[in-house]
């Protein structure tokens, strides 16, 4: 089996936006990083600028995800951060919201982190190390209205940070949260999300767009050696939109 010294994270949702934004700042944090998407052409391209390595992978597929998680530990031994950040964000009111569309989400944004994360742990927990990074959003904090599939996974993904914490901590394993606020990636701008700006920024402490960059600091503390007697917590990242 081949090994490298350097660490090895997975970032989900990495071809764009946030997921990007926090493979460049792991990278440049000296870690080889996998960049695992369901679009492939950009997952290489921001895995090429960072000397890093691409995956297609969709979350949401048990056998996809087991086999992304084997050809990482057989190419290079190992997986020390995992951040599931592979989501999606409808904009839905709750009465048009179908079974189909919120078992969609919940396949992607929960069933995704179950994946992720119970493939992963495996091979942290043999190695006596890990650091989890769960991107939530605080949308789970500010209750946000028409997108009630998208709040609930992100307020699950801050449970499974507070239920595991104490399972994995024992094996090395830290686990925690990152919760952004509206951040102006490519998928919020090209979508109905943007006019969210519109009201939110003024209600930041902070008065200006968030940027992918803004976030990614965050989830490479969490990540790094730093952040070792850190876990089952959730950093909220939003200009002071929420305040606790």
């Amino acid at each position: 089996m081949p090994e490298t010294t350097q660490r090895v994270a997975l970032v989900t949702g990495a071809a764009q936006g946030i997921g990007a934004a926090i493979a460049d700042e792991l990278a440049a944090d000296g870690m080889l990083v996998v960049v695992a998407d369901v679009n492939l052409e950009g997952a290489e391209a921001v895995a090429a600028r960072n000397s890093g390595v691409a995956k297609l992978l969709d979350v949401s597929d048990p056998e996809r995800v087991q086999a992304v998680v084997d050809e990482i530990v057989a190419e290079f031994g190992r997986i020390d951060v995992l951040v599931n950040n592979a989501a999606l964000v409808p904009l839905t009111p709750w009465a048009e919201i179908s079974f189909e569309e919120w078992r969609k989400v919940m396949s992607v944004n929960l069933d995704g982190i179950y994946l992720t994360t119970h493939a992963v742990t495996a091979v942290m927990g043999k190695a006596g190390y890990g650091r989890i990074v769960n991107i939530a959003s605080n949308t789970f904090v500010a209750g946000t209205p028409d997108c009630a599939h998208y709040v609930a996974t992100k307020g699950a993904s801050i449970g499974l940070v507070r239920g595991l914490a104490g399972e994995l901590g024992p094996l090395g394993i830290t686990i925690n949260a990152v919760a952004p606020g509206i951040i102006a990636s490519e998928g919020v701008l090209s979508g109905p999300h943007e006019a969210g700006f519109e009201f939110v920024v003024p209600m930041q402490a902070i008065n200006r767009r968030g940027l992918p960059r803004d976030v990614a600091p965050a989830v490479a503390f969490l990540a790094s050696e730093k952040a070792a007697w850190i876990t089952g917590q959730t950093l909220v990242v939003d200009a002071g939109h929420t305040r606790n």
